[in-house]
């Protein structure tokens, strides 16, 4: 049974996840990797977008292989709260770091990120984990799905927000408007989010049995081959996903010559195109499978990746935005549901944690390898283009391989 179930708890953590989607909206996505490639590194010969792509690689190891334990922790060693008021700290001060960088400064600039990072998403494995305590079972994809909706409202209102100072590029003042905001709409989360109960072991044990876990985990699922063949190939593109998540905005100013105000205004129209995507292909999802729908889906970014290669014009680069705004809607969701088919029952949450930790680990080769692409290209991005739809081409022939519970019989 739920610990607190009310109306006030459950608006206290969705408002948490209205308040911390400002960050990847404006740190992970639109602003930062511009200010960083572009000012802070500021090299023409690809230097700018191999450092990026290490960062957000770095960031993402480290983060995949701490969750397994952090979740161990927020289950059973009774400081959820206080790791997760630590994390939102981390975060938030590694943000506020970014204040004091200048041109040349690509360490610090590199550290403040992945440390900024880190922070966010191990904070996210402790605010997913009350999810359970908040409300009833039967209300849990309600409860979530609002913290969703929220969400994207709030990265739309921190990128209109930030708005005005990307139009004058004075980036030292929208890296203060992600904290304040951050922490102004986190405050209620803090005060009325459950208080931590008596752990059932302290953090070091709980640290050794998740680590027992997750092989544990590892091994059954490979004891389900369609399951098995699924993650292989959601591993790839969903990297291929996160890493355009990560460079589009680099992309955006670096290849086809947009200001900084331009990719948040681009930033804002895919949002909106995700969410029409997400909405859009539920009812195709339940009537024509996932499987019939990711694969039409990966074929649209495998010729969406080979037509970035070729383009030119800023207007193409928006329709482009557009169709991958909708593709990345509907990859995320039509997954999730392929995932939830394969699932055996009563072994929902551990399995889907541990597809969240395939998706978080896939990341780390992406924004690498389009990084050295870039690098080893002297600064061309189109290359590292062409290694994002390798990501895309394999998940799809891997994807051939999986059998779809929920596809509709076939007529003779």
């Amino acid at each position: 049974m739920p610990v607190s179930y009310d109306k006030r708890t459950v608006r206290s953590w969705v408002l948490y996840d209205f308040a911390n989607s400002i960050y990847p909206a404006v740190i992970t996505t639109a602003v930062y990797p511009l200010f960083y490639v572009g000012v802070v590194v500021n090299d023409e010969g690809g230097r700018g977008e191999f450092w990026w792509g290490l960062a957000v690689s770095l960031s993402a190891l480290l983060v995949a292989f701490s969750s397994p334990l952090l979740g161990a922790i927020a289950d059973r060693s009774g400081v959820r709260k206080k790791f997760f008021g630590f994390y939102v700290a981390v975060c938030l001060i590694g943000v506020a770091l970014m204040t004091t960088l200048q041109p040349g400064m690509v360490i610090a600039g590199f550290l403040f990120f992945v440390i900024a990072n880190v922070g966010f998403e191990s904070a996210v494995v402790f605010y997913n984990a009350y999810l359970p305590d908040i409300a009833p079972p039967e209300q849990l994809g309600e409860v979530s799905g609002k913290g969703f909706g929220w969400g994207y409202l709030g990265s739309a209102l921190g990128l209109l927000l930030v708005l005005p100072f990307g139009m004058q590029e004075q980036y030292h003042l929208i890296w203060p408007t992600v904290v304040a905001f951050f922490i102004l709409f986190s405050i209620p989360a803090f005060r009325v989010l459950p208080a931590d109960g008596p752990g059932q072991m302290r953090v070091g044990q709980a640290a050794i049995h998740g680590i027992r876990k997750v092989k544990a985990l590892a091994a059954e699922v490979w004891r389900i081959p369609n399951m098995r063949r699924f993650l292989f190939a959601y591993f790839f593109f969903i990297d291929g996903v996160l890493t355009i998540i990560a460079m589009a905005g680099v992309i955006a100013k670096e290849t086809f010559g947009f200001t900084t105000d331009g990719v948040i205004i681009l930033f804002l129209i895919v949002q909106f195109s995700a969410m029409a995507g997400a909405l859009a292909m539920a009812k195709p999802t339940d009537r024509l499978g996932p499987k019939m729908v990711l694969t039409g889906v990966l074929i649209m970014w495998v010729a969406a990746g080979i037509a970035a290669y070729f383009i030119q014009s800023q207007m193409e680069f928006y329709v482009l935005a557009i169709v991958a705004g909708i593709g990345l809607g509907t990859v995320q969701s039509a997954s999730r549901a392929f995932m939830a088919s394969l699932v055996p029952d009563g072994r929902e949450a551990q399995m889907f944690g541990f597809y969240a930790l395939c998706g978080r680990s896939s990341s780390v080769l992406g924004p690498f390898l389009f990084g050295l692409a870039v690098l080893w290209a002297g600064g061309n991005q189109r290359p590292g283009f062409l290694v994002l739809t390798a990501f895309f081409l394999i998940g799809l022939i891997l994807l051939q391989r999986v059998v779809d519970p929920k596809a509709p019989p076939k007529t003779a």
